[in-house]
């Protein structure tokens, strides 16, 4: 057997299948977010997850291309949101960002800090929970402008997505309490519809 047919040989005994894959990025979010990005180390993750370190550090490299690659797996927005209204979207939306505010809110807080050193997790933080969450935003408020409810040119429209992404940290630094459903459907009647509807 040749050198490069050992190496792909290698390779191909020690890829991970698509179901441990997942738990480990699991895992690495689980992590993240019980010690924070810092404290997490390629060991722990490997205890986490029954892996191999030699494993790890043969399919990422090192810690930040691991928790990238984490992100990029871990799906934290649902994309599929469409009740037929303006309200009834943002209820849903408001919902589910509620139902996972605290492990995400706590999340974000760890990667936030960690960014300004690896620039990969910035990128990759924008590619899974920002980009992402902005693309729901903008085809909910497409629909809304198709159906009458709000006009093309409101105001609001381009400040939509620093309001609802905004308030799940502010509530956190401003209460110590997390952004919960109940919050955010308050949130939405009082500020977020309000401002769409009559800018």
């Amino acid at each position: 057997m040749t050198g490069d047919a050992v190496v792909a040989e290698t390779a191909r005994r020690s890829r991970l299948s698509p179901e441990r894959e997942t738990e480990l990025y699991q895992a690495v979010i689980d992590l993240v977010r019980e010690v924070g990005y810092d404290a997490m180390t390629m060991d722990a993750v490997a205890a986490r997850s029954h892996a191999s370190k030699a494993t790890l550090y043969r399919q990422w490299q090192g810690k930040p291309q691991l928790v990238a690659a984490a992100m990029r797996h871990i799906k934290f927005v649902a994309l599929d949101l469409d009740t037929g209204s303006l309200r009834g979207d943002l209820y849903e939306l408001a919902g589910q960002i509620g139902r996972g505010a605290e492990g995400e809110t706590v999340f974000m807080n760890a990667i936030g800090h960690a960014i300004h050193r690896d620039p990969e997790l910035g990128v990759a933080m924008r590619e899974t929970l920002i980009n992402p969450f902005r693309q729901v935003l903008r085809e909910l408020l497409e629909r809304a402008v198709a159906r009458g409810e709000v006009r093309a040119d409101a105001a609001a429209l381009d400040f939509f997505a620093y309001a609802l992404f905004g308030a799940l940290p502010a509530r956190k630094i401003l209460d110590d309490r997390f952004a919960d459903t109940e919050f955010l459907l308050s949130y939405v009647d009082a500020v977020v519809l309000p401002a769409l509807l009559h800018s």
